[in-house]
């Protein structure tokens, strides 16, 4: 009996232990996890996105809980290799980060670099191991980072055909001549597929510099949209995106110049001016010029509307449907402006559309690779 009773008061005392035990992890777990709350909220600013208010910077240090498995950390060393120490024979243009080059690792691996001169930061190293895992066909892959010699740099996939800007309007352009309507639907549907992407996000990723400068075309000619959380990841690092928006930027939305609020539907705007551009062949240069282009499709005048490097295959439904979808985009009644995932739908109806009836030859159908497109 006095066995039973010992082995009885034995198991009371184990249960009674690991009851406390269990107690002190979970009121430990709460503590720090008030006290990263607090401190979270103490250091940050924040901005209304899409009717939420966000928070622009982080805490650094541990409060930061990103895993960084997967995350490639480059060093100076080798981007100085791959760029030949940042030769101005590799710069391949100039954005809100910083200057971008072109670089060969070693291994073959041809990469962008952007690069910008700034100290040390946690922060930085958590926003990009965040912006690297968001991963689809229409984004441009970031694939990690590097910060050394007082500079942060972010080192991206290489597109190499360039941005959809150079083959409309830009000083190194390509002839466009064989650029058809259903490609440049196919470019349109790719890029609103990538937004698409952002904003389905949980919390969406506001893009907030989407511009045609900002979408690029691999060898076949599928977009890739850029730049996609640099701005946030600037402002959430030390404010430095705010000196970078430009009020007379013809694709910022007029609601943003009024409140300087950025949100999905500020993008839907910048998606209407890139769909102007890439219908009509040029550069939309100011706001006005934004209006003209609404009013003379009001009122019927499509003469300028249309880039005449383009043949006359497509039909005239197709184009109707195209740019009343630009006319949505750019309403100035924000909460009208469709989602992103309604204009990629839109976009591949019309373009699948158009195919059916502008490329069957005989009984079959025949669809131009992109990659031959400016051959």
């Amino acid at each position: 009996m006095s066995m039973n009773l010992a082995a009885a008061l034995g198991g009371a005392a184990g249960a009674l232990a690991l009851i406390v035990i269990l107690f002190i992890s979970v009121r430990c777990f709460l503590c720090r996890r008030s006290t990263s709350r607090t401190s979270e909220s103490n250091s940050s600013t924040s901005t209304q996105v899409a009717g939420q208010s966000i928070e622009l910077s982080v805490q650094g240090g541990s409060t930061y809980l990103f895993s960084l498995q997967g995350l490639r950390q480059f060093h100076i060393e080798e981007l100085n290799l791959a760029t030949k120490n940042f030769s101005d024979i590799n710069l391949i243009g100039h954005g809100i980060f910083g200057d971008a080059y072109k670089g060969l690792l070693q291994d073959g691996t041809i990469v962008a670099i952007k690069i910008r001169p700034a100290g040390p930061s946690q922060i930085f190293v958590g926003e990009v191991q965040h912006l690297s895992s968001i991963r689809h066909r229409n984004l441009v892959t970031l694939l990690g980072y590097c910060q050394e010699s007082n500079t942060q740099m972010l080192i991206y996939e290489y597109i190499p055909n360039a941005s959809v800007s150079s083959h409309l309007y830009g000083a190194s352009q390509v002839s466009s001549k064989r650029l058809e309507f259903k490609h440049r639907l196919s470019i349109a549907h790719g890029a609103a597929r990538g937004l698409e992407h952002l904003h389905a996000l949980n919390p969406p990723l506001v893009h907030m510099n989407f511009k045609t400068a900002n979408v690029l075309v691999d060898e076949d000619f599928i977009p890739k949209v850029a730049d996609a959380g640099l701005r946030i990841l600037l402002y959430r690092i030390n404010g430095a995106g705010t000196s970078q928006i430009t009020l007379d930027d013809p694709f910022l939305d007029p609601e943003v110049r009024e409140t300087g609020r950025f949100s999905v539907r500020s993008d839907v705007y910048s998606f209407g001016v890139f769909l102007i551009e890439l219908i009509s062949g040029h550069e939309a240069r100011s706001e006005q010029s934004i209006r003209k282009w609404v009013q003379n499709y009001q009122l019927g005048d499509l003469s300028n509307l249309v880039d005449q490097r383009m043949s006359s295959s497509y039909t005239s439904e197709g184009m109707r449907e195209f740019m009343q979808l630009i006319v949505l985009c750019l309403n100035p009644f924000v909460d009208r402006r469709p989602p992103t995932n309604y204009l990629a739908s839109e976009l591949n109806r019309i373009q699948e559309k158009e195919m059916s009836l502008t490329t069957i030859m005989g009984e079959g159908t025949t669809v131009i690779l992109g990659s031959q497109l400016f051959k």
